[in-house]
């Protein structure tokens, strides 16, 4: 039994309860350092390779104690740790671990969902600090966030994925409106948000200027290693991404879930539900084997191709676990309201699956990552990635002259 195991089994037996304050906790699973084993000491880590950090890891889970994990599952502390300035650490690495700071992505625009090299927010430099203006659309959390991972293009002159800058910026604050999107499930978990004359001090920048774009790409890593992780297919469950992540309980697998709906329904014995229970089950656990290996090659604070694997993958089992989940209850699927809940949490699921094929990069995304970065495959035609951003056309939108 290595040291650290050890260490861990000790502080389990002295500290761990299913009774103890959930916050009183997290706090001392980060302060103790046993949040993001992987990252430097320094930062809440304890500079731990990819295995010993995975014993770890299973001591806890058989205590049946959360903390572990964040070094994967963070995408706010992640793409901190990766590029923000030492400076920015110290005020937000453990505000970010403890989810004391409330986050949200204002990544895509109206003219740049898929392609977000396309982006038209600008920032301008104004002494010490940055003036944005523009449109974010699609951004889950704005109402209530402290702040905003933003990228902004700052060099028009620049090609598309160049010119771009990452900042960190201040969601409470004049100029910031953000209004909610309404869905077909009749939540409104999106919003879209305007940005007029907002400012963003230079020290909340990440990363160099205008090369927010690689910064971008460690931030979607994350995003995507969290979606690709089984959880049950859509349901009324929101997918944490922050310190909620990694301490969030065991959550059935769609697999699991309907396996006990057939039980319910009296079909388990059927062979060709049994078939396609067993192809659910074969779909999850290559799938959780996928992610595994994304963990594995993905550096701390790097990102790995893999991700887009596991993320397109987790789509593509939460559309089939739903249409399995409409046959196993046959008519009864098509009721609706509190007074039916196993079809009104179907019905929730069928449409929320949906947003896994979109959020995160779409479906389409992913299948051109897998096949250029993994499978080695020509790139499709870009014609406009060495033009001036300036000279981009773009149908009802305009260029700063």
């Amino acid at each position: 039994m290595s040291s650290v195991v050890h260490e861990a089994e000790e502080f389990l037996a002295a500290n761990w309860s299913p009774t103890v304050d959930p916050n009183e906790w997290r706090e001392l699973v980060v302060d103790q350092r046993w949040a993001a084993l992987r990252w430097p000491s320094e930062w809440f880590g304890r500079d731990l390779s990819d295995d010993e950090a995975k014993e770890v890891e299973a001591v806890f889970r058989a205590a049946g104690a959360p903390g572990p994990g964040q070094d994967v599952a963070n995408l706010w502390a992640g793409t901190m740790l990766a590029y923000g300035s030492d400076e920015l650490k110290r005020e937000f690495m453990r505000p970010l671990l403890l989810d004391e700071v409330a986050m949200c992505l204002l990544y895509s625009e109206p003219g740049a969902g898929s392609d977000l090299a396309g982006i038209r927010t600008t920032a301008v430099r104004d002494g010490d600090e940055w003036i944005v203006n523009g449109q974010k659309v699609w951004t889950s959390g704005a109402r209530d966030a402290d702040y905003g991972m933003l990228i902004a293009r700052t060099d028009w002159d620049q090609p598309k994925h160049r010119g771009i800058t990452f900042f960190w910026l201040p969601m409470r604050q004049p100029g910031v409106d953000v209004r909610p999107l309404r869905q077909a499930t009749g939540d409104a978990r999106f919003n879209e948000v305007f940005i007029t004359d907002a400012r963003v001090a230079d020290t909340h920048r990440l990363g160099e200027l205008n090369k927010g774009w690689w910064v971008l790409q460690t931030a979607l890593a994350y995003e995507r290693m969290v979606m690709g992780v089984s959880r049950r297919g859509g349901g009324n469950s929101k997918a944490p991404v922050g310190a909620t992540a990694a301490a969030h309980g065991s959550i059935p697998t769609p697999d699991i879930v309907l396996t006990k709906l057939a039980r319910s329904m009296g079909k388990a014995d059927d062979a060709a539900v049994r078939q396609r229970l067993m192809r659910l089950h074969c779909m999850r656990v290559v799938n959780d084997l996928n992610t595994e290996r994304a963990k594995a090659v993905a550096k701390a604070g790097g990102s790995s191709p893999l991700a887009s694997l596991g993320k397109l993958a987790m789509a593509i089992i939460l559309h089939y676990a739903g249409h399995l989940e409409g046959e196993l209850l046959g008519m009864q699927g098509t009721l609706d309201g509190d007074e039916f809940p196993t079809s009104r949490d179907h019905n929730y699921s069928q449409l929320n699956a949906y947003f896994f094929s979109i959020g995160g990069g779409t479906d389409q995304i992913q299948r051109n990552i897998i096949g250029e970065r993994i499978l080695g495959l020509p790139k499709e035609p870009e014609v406009d990635r060495e033009v001036p951003f300036r000279e981009v056309r773009q149908s009802g939108a305009s260029s700063p002259r």
